[in-house]
């Protein structure tokens, strides 16, 4: 691989750790908002929701980390 290529797959990685980054900081985020529900809420449709979001995001940072990881091992 030259050069060239090398210096676009580390762009990639460093974008994708970027993006991951941001993906984990809305997770934080968001189960920062659900810990601070009243447990009633927690229980209810927005807790619910809440949870699904945080679950999605944290499977998407791990899809980002799989991504980021087999780029390094080229």
């Amino acid at each position: 691989m030259n050069d060239e290529r090398r210096k676009k797959i580390k762009l990639a990685i460093d974008r994708i750790s970027e993006a991951r980054a941001l993906v984990e900081e809305a997770r934080d985020e968001e189960q920062e908002y659900f810990d601070n529900m009243p447990e009633s809420f927690q229980q209810g449709e927005k807790g619910q929701g809440a949870e699904e979001v945080v679950s999605g995001l944290d499977e998407v940072a791990s899809n980002l980390e799989d991504a980021e990881s087999s780029l390094e091992e080229l």
